[in-house]
């Protein structure tokens, strides 16, 4: 796994951020010019973050492994 930092994120990307103060890995359900919807897959409620607050994460791209 390799991971690049602050790349434009889309749907379907998987992205590690902080959350609640704790690292977390999620699913980006829908990617929009304003915002995210992001699922943790840990049985949460998916959860909205602007992009404007999205500055530090991690985009997973297996291709690049």
């Amino acid at each position: 796994m390799s991971t690049i930092l602050n790349e434009r994120i889309e749907t379907g990307d998987v992205i590690e951020l902080h959350r609640d103060g704790e690292l977390i890995s999620a699913l980006v359900l829908l990617a929009t010019d304003d915002a995210v919807i992001l699922d943790a897959c840990d049985d949460t409620t998916p959860f909205v973050v602007r992009r404007s607050d999205l500055v530090d994460y991690r985009l997973f791209q297996p291709e690049a492994a």
